[in-house]
């Protein structure tokens, strides 16, 4: 079934536990669009072994223009909730957030509601961006009862519940891999709406931008502790790590000899905020960039641009 074909789903009868699981919901396209926003942008979450990417998050660093492939998701989505739970033109959106549960994430039962901050939430819809046992183990939801009592994650599908204690849920932990989903919660309050927010963000970040100036798209770091990724009574800085995972590694931009060139005697995290490189193996390359976000935007669109020809050209050749 394609995004566009799928139907909402019928209004719940009272009694039941509310939730449906709506399959093919997202197109693979609309996936990927989102997981690329989230691999070079997001920083560490809310929790343990969490990686988050709000859309505050993207307006306060330059980055609104990857606010765009949100739109229509969000309207598709409230809808949806809104048809499911015969709740027309009442919803405001709460919050939409790009999340990956990593190895080791995970969280035992509640409700979405569980704390005198949360309790404007009423209804939740969780996209899935990737596929379990393909791109991760573990990770799978579970409601304490009525049904479905599972959901095995499928890219482009969405589960969306009432977010009270009649869908008390827990996430068992994440053995492998990267588990990804778009989360929104959605509110009755006006007073919790996201969108008057986000638009205050855009209003002092990326629409201050004149959109002629090549600048305009050069994104702003977050303090460096944002990107800092506890693990294992260490840690990392997830833009260091999702470089390292294409195959790059940051130096310099003050080296005079770019060819091989060890990565800079810098602090390695202070050097990100600077202009720097990408080298691979012994090599550094020419191009300099304005920091090291910068950098892993531009490495990560073109990676998904190499992986989206090698697809195309693998249905071809079938």
């Amino acid at each position: 079934m394609s995004a566009a074909a799928a139907s909402p789903p019928p209004p719940a009868a009272a009694g039941e536990h509310l939730r449906f699981h709506l399959r093919g919901f997202l197109s693979p396209e609309t996936c990927k669009e989102l997981e690329f926003v989230h691999r070079s942008c997001g920083t560490a979450g809310y929790r343990p072994s969490v990686v988050s990417t709000s859309l505050p998050h993207l307006a306060a660093t330059g980055c609104g223009h990857l606010l765009l492939p949100f739109v229509p998701v969000r309207e598709r989505l409230r809808d949806a909730v809104e048809s499911a739970f015969s709740c027309h033109f009442d919803l405001f959106i709460e919050f939409t957030g790009l999340i990956s549960w990593c190895k080791g994430a995970s969280i035992g039962w509640h409700s979405d509601d569980n704390k005198p901050y949360l309790r404007q939430r009423a209804f939740t819809a969780v996209c899935y961006l990737n596929d379990h046992g393909k791109d991760y183990k573990g990770g799978i939801l579970q409601f304490q009862d009525g049904e479905p009592s599972f959901i095995t994650p499928v890219a482009g599908d969405v589960v969306i519940y009432t977010a009270d204690n009649s869908n008390t849920h827990c996430v068992d932990e994440v053995t492998e891999g990267e588990r990804l989903t778009l989360t929104l919660w959605f509110t009755r309050d006006s007073a919790y709406d996201e969108d008057p927010k986000l638009l205050s963000f855009l209003s002092q970040t990326s629409l201050n931008y004149e959109p002629v100036h090549q600048s305009s798209y050069i994104p702003l770091p977050a303090s460096d502790i944002m990107y800092w990724f506890a693990y294992d009574h260490s840690g990392f800085d997830v833009r260091c790590a999702r470089v390292h995972i294409l195959g790059f590694s940051f130096h310099s931009s003050i080296d005079e000899d770019n060819k091989s060139v060890a990565p800079a005697e810098d602090d390695p995290i202070e050097l990100l905020g600077k202009p720097v490189r990408l080298g691979r193996g012994d090599d550094v390359f020419d191009k300099v960039f304005a920091n090291g976000l910068h950098a892993l935007q531009v490495s990560t669109y073109f990676h998904f641009l190499s992986s989206f020809s090698l697809q195309i050209m693998s249905i071809r050749l079938q």
